[in-house]
C-alpha cells in the first residue's frame, strides 16, 4: 500500500475518523534532463547575482516581496515561522453542500482519503450517507504548515478529497472579454441542439491517450533499441599510452 502524505483524523460534530491522504493523481508524462549537447553531461542551474554578475551560495541568498520597481521587502525565516500556522492533524468539515454545487473553477489537486486503523465502519458510513444524499462535504486542513480548503466527495468506494482555490484566486468572468448575447434563429438553435446531441454519451476518461506523450515513448524506445545506442568503436579516441583507459568516460564522449 503507497504511504500516506498526511496521516491524521477527519471530525465533524462528535465524529473522529483516523485517515490518511494518497495521492491520487500520477505524471505519466517522460521527465527530461538538460545536457550538453557536446558530450551529453547534466546540465547544471547557478544562482547568479545580477548586479556582481557571479554565483551566488545558498548561505546568502534571502526571499524578498517586490513592493515597488526593484524595492522589495526581505522576510527572514523568523518571519515565515511567525506566518506559518499549527501544524495540525485534523481535516474539519464544516459544511455539506449539493454535489454538484462547487465551481469546477475551484477544484484543484486530488487525494484519496483512505481510513486509519478502527475507522473502517466510521468510514464506510460516512461516505454511503453522503452518496445516497448527493451532498459533498467543505472541509478546513493544514498541510505543509498551509491552510487548504478542500471538498470531500465518495468516488467509487472511496472518499476523495481535493483541494480547492480560495474565491480570491478565481478570475472573474467579468474581467475577461466575453461576446455578448445575439439574436438566435430557431433553425440554428435546432442544429446546435443536434449536434450536442449527436455527440452525447457516457463519460469515458479511459477512452482518451495522451498521444503527444505516448508518441515521445515511441520515439524514446526507437533510440533505446539494440543498435541505436554507439559502438565500441564509436566511443572517440583512444586515450595516449601510459594512461588508463576510462571506458564510462570515453563513452559519455562518444555519444556526442
Amino acid at each position: 500500500m503507497p504511504r500516506s502524505l498526511w496521516t491524521g483524523s477527519m471530525s465533524f460534530g462528535l465524529v473522529s475518523v483516523p485517515v490518511g491522504l494518497q495521492s491520487a493523481v500520477r505524471n505519466e508524462r517522460p521527465r527530461f534532463h538538460l545536457l550538453h549537447a557536446k558530450d551529453e553531461s547534466p546540465v547544471h542551474y547557478q544562482r547568479v547575482c545580477e548586479r556582481e554578475g557571479k554565483p551566488v551560495p545558498w548561505s546568502e541568498i534571502v526571499k524578498g516581496y517586490e513592493v515597488s520597481k526593484g524595492e522589495h521587502a526581505v522576510l527572514t525565516p523568523e518571519d515565515f515561522k511567525k506566518a506559518a500556522l499549527d501544524r495540525s492533524e485534523t481535516i474539519d468539515i464544516v459544511a455539506f453542500v449539493e454535489a454538484d454545487a462547487i465551481d469546477a473553477r475551484y477544484y484543484d489537486t486530488p487525494y484519496y482519503l483512505v481510513p486509519g486503523k478502527g475507522g473502517e465502519r466510521a468510514y464506510a458510513l460516512l461516505r454511503d450517507t453522503m452518496r445516497r444524499a448527493g451532498k459533498a462535504a467543505v472541509a478546513q486542513m493544514v498541510m505543509r504548515q498551509a491552510q487548504h480548503l478542500a471538498a470531500i466527495v465518495p468516488i467509487d468506494g472511496a472518499l476523495v478529497l481535493t483541494t480547492l482555490r480560495f474565491a480570491t484566486e478565481i478570475a472573474e468572468a467579468p474581467t475577461i472579454s466575453l461576446p455578448r448575447g445575439a439574436a438566435i434563429g430557431k433553425n440554428e438553435e435546432a442544429l446546435a441542439k443536434q449536434l450536442v446531441e449527436g455527440f452525447s454519451g457516457d463519460w469515458k476518461p479511459r477512452q482518451y491517450h495522451d498521444r503527444y506523450s505516448e508518441n515521445l515513448q515511441a520515439i524514446i524506445k526507437t533510440k533505446t533499441k539494440k543498435g541505436a545506442m554507439p559502438r565500441l568503436t564509436e566511443l572517440g579516441p583512444e586515450p595516449p599510452k601510459g594512461e588508463v583507459s576510462d571506458l564510462m568516460e570515453r563513452y559519455a564522449r562518444g555519444r556526442a
